[in-house]
């Protein structure tokens, strides 16, 4: 019995733990997309001309 009972404290500390871990993320989710945005250049038009490179923070060269 005493095992049972170690075994449901455990899955019962995980799932709070879980839950714990998604509150954070979903509180957190609009700066963390939108740093990795600006991080990587998403939604920035890094589509240049024939010839012509993108360069971070200057646009097409």
């Amino acid at each position: 019995m005493k095992e049972a009972t170690g075994e449901l404290n455990m899955t019962v500390i995980t799932i709070v733990a879980i839950a714990v871990i998604g509150g954070i993320l979903a509180l957190m989710w609009d700066p963390i997309t939108t740093w990795i945005q600006n991080s990587f250049g998403v939604g920035a038009d890094t589509t240049c001309p024939t010839g012509q490179t993108w360069v971070e923070g200057k646009g097409c060269q």
